[in-house]
């Protein structure tokens, strides 16, 4: 069941969004797999053989106890962001608006998509008290500047979230292989400052030494799917062997979440008839699970 954002239920606690379609670099990119993501999510997590909301009141091992920790707080889905096919930017337009009525009322805000394009009207109304450091887990780069004229699709996000005076450091981890960034893209990342951890000093080093680099104050955390390895996430646009396995993202939501307030968490890039099972949406569940679980027992909502 979804609610509108017209209504604000008493004590809301975190918001869950759906933003399902992008701004295409081709027009045969418009009407594409990753904006059925959203609600193969919502289906996946009710789609199950059990007569009680299980994921809500069992013993959960990744959390040590029950998702809300036996707390009344209030988790809400307002559906997803509603498209008008006449003029596609509106979508985004929309998206804006609806985010920053979330974070009026909400501690935190889950976002599913949809491709890397859609966190950019998220960043441009995440709050703005304090610089925001990013923390993005991606294969790839996202610091092209256009594609085809269009500057705020999947290949740009991070690149557009460097242009906002509001947002500080940025982490990404977990590049690896070939994407669509050249040279250029490259030293644009390095020449704003950006952290760019590549998965093979995660494997060699631990996920530690990169957790300890990021800073405290607010957090944003972006997880594009092909980040993670593609035994585990295989649904995806782009996979690219070698990337984080289960644990290793557990422990950056886990530790990001404990460094400081992380104002939300954004899923995207998955594809789901990309694969036959649902091990993807299975894992993609377990994510957003253990962000709200974590968030729920670091205080985040007393």
């Amino acid at each position: 069941m979804t609610t509108k954002l017209t209504e604000q239920p008493k004590g809301l606690k975190t918001g869950l969004l759906g933003i399902p379609y992008r701004l295409p670099y081709y027009p045969i990119e418009f009407d594409n797999d990753q904006s059925l993501a959203p609600d193969l999510h919502r289906q996946n997590a009710h789609d199950r053989a059990w007569h009680e909301p299980r994921t809500i009141k069992h013993f959960d091992w990744d959390l040590g106890g029950d998702l809300l920790n036996g707390s009344n707080i209030r988790v809400v889905d307002y559906g997803n962001v509603t498209l008008d096919i006449r003029n596609l930017r509106e979508h985004y337009n929309r998206a804006e608006k609806d985010v920053k009525k979330i974070f009026e009322s909400a501690k935190t805000l889950v976002t599913i998509g949809g491709d890397h394009g859609i966190p950019i009207p998220i960043f441009k109304r995440l709050p703005k008290k304090q610089k925001v450091t990013l923390v993005q887990i991606d294969a790839h780069l996202d610091w092209r500047d256009e594609i085809n004229g269009e500057r705020e699709g999947y290949s740009s996000g991070i690149r557009r979230a460097s242009e906002m005076h509001h947002i500080g450091e940025i982490f990404q981890i977990g590049l690896r292989g070939v994407g669509s960034g050249r040279n250029e893209a490259f030293e644009a990342g390095k020449e704003y400052g950006a952290h760019l951890i590549s998965v093979y000093e995660i494997h060699e080093f631990g996920i530690k030494r990169i957790l300890d680099r990021i800073p405290e104050g607010p957090i944003y955390l972006t997880i594009d799917a092909d980040g993670l390895d593609h035994t585990i996430m295989p649904a995806v646009n782009s996979p690219t062997p070698g990337g984080l396995n289960c644990l290793q993202i557990m422990d950056i939501i886990h530790a990001v979440v404990k460094k400081d307030r992380v104002l939300g968490m954004g899923l995207v890039e998955i594809s789901p008839s990309f694969e036959g099972s649902r091990i993807t949406l299975f894992h993609a569940e377990r994510l957003i699970c253990n962000f709200i679980g974590a968030a729920v027992r670091q205080g985040y909502y007393s």
